[in-house]
C-alpha cells in the first residue's frame, strides 16, 4: 500500500526547507510489486533496505539502493555490488570486510558512520565522542569513502528533549564536516524517520529515511517475523 498523502506531505516539507534533501524509502517488508509501483510515482526516491535477504530478493538495477540497517560482516559480500551507500558503518571489523569485498570488485564503497546518540545498547553506532577519531582511522581503508553520518535517534516522547538531541547531532555534523582525510568527503546527515522527520529537517538533516509515512504500519505478524 502506498500512502499518497504522506508522499505529498514530505515533498512539500522538503521543498520548503530550502536545501537539497535525499529521500530514502525504507521498504522493509514491502513486496517488489509495491516497490515498483512506488517508484513509478516517486522516481526521486532512493530505496533503502534493512535486511540483506530482502534487499537481494527485491534488487532491481533500475533503482538506486542504500543499505540502512545493521550489517553483519558475513553479509557484506551479498550487497557490496548492489548498494551505492551503506548507512551503518560503526566498527573496524565491518570496515575491514567492506574494504576486502570492495577491493575484489575494484569499487570504492561510499559509507555513512552510524552514531549512537542515546547510548542505547540495543542499537549499533559509534559514541558521539569517538566519531571524529573513528572517521580519521578509516583513512587506512582505500576502498571506503566516508560521506557523512547517520543516526537512529532515541524514541523520546518529549518534543523539547528530542529537539535537544537533534541539536547535539547537528553540532556533531558540523564538526565532522571539518574532517579532511584522503577518503572522506563529508556531505550527508542521515537522520529523521516518519515520526520525526520535520524535527530532523529543522536541525540540518539532508537525508531522510521514511517508511511508515509512505507505506503505512506493518502488520504485527510481519513485525514479529522480522524480529526473529
Amino acid at each position: 500500500m502506498i500512502l499518497f498523502d504522506g508522499l505529498e506531505s514530505v515533498r512539500k516539507d522538503v521543498s520548503e526547507c530550502g536545501r537539497k534533501v535525499v529521500l530514502v524509502a525504507a521498504c522493509k517488508t514491502q513486496t517488489k510489486q509495491t516497490v515498483d509501483e512506488f517508484m513509478v510515482y516517486a522516481p526521486e526516491f532512493v530505496l533503502g533496505e534493512n535486511r540483506v535477504q530482502e534487499l537481494t530478493s527485491k534488487y532491481d538495477s533500475r533503482y538506486d539502493w542504500h543499505f540502512i540497517g545493521r550489517l553483519q560482516t558475513n553479509k557484506v559480500k551479498y550487497i557490496i555490488d548492489k548498494v551505492s551507500l551503506i548507512h551503518s558503518l560503526d566498527r573496524h571489523e565491518l570496515a575491514c570486510e567492506i574494504e576486502k569485498q570492495a577491493a575484489k570488485r575494484n569499487k570504492v564503497q561510499q559509507c555513512l558512520v552510524e552514531v549512537n546518540m542515546g547510548a542505547e545498547i540495543t542499537k549499533g553506532g559509534v559514541s558521539p565522542e569517538k566519531v571524529c577519531d573513528f572517521i580519521d582511522s578509516l583513512e587506512n581503508y582505500p576502498h571506503i569513502e566516508v560521506k557523512g553520518i547517520m543516526s537512529v535517534m532515541p524514541n523520546l516522547p518529549d518534543a523539547e528533549e528530542l529537539h535537544g538531541e537533534y541539536a547535539r547531532l547537528e553540532s556533531l555534523f558540523e564538526r565532522v564536516r571539518n574532517i579532511k582525510t584522503r577518503n572522506s568527503d563529508i556531505e550527508y546527515l542521515s537522520a529523521g524517520m516518519s515520526g520525526d522527520y520535520k524535527i530532523a529537517l529543522a536541525h540540518g538533516a539532508n537525508m531522510l529515511r521514511l517508511g511508515r509515512l509512505l507505506f503505512g504500519e506493518r502488520p504485527m505478524s510481519e513485525y514479529r517475523r522480522t524480529q526473529k
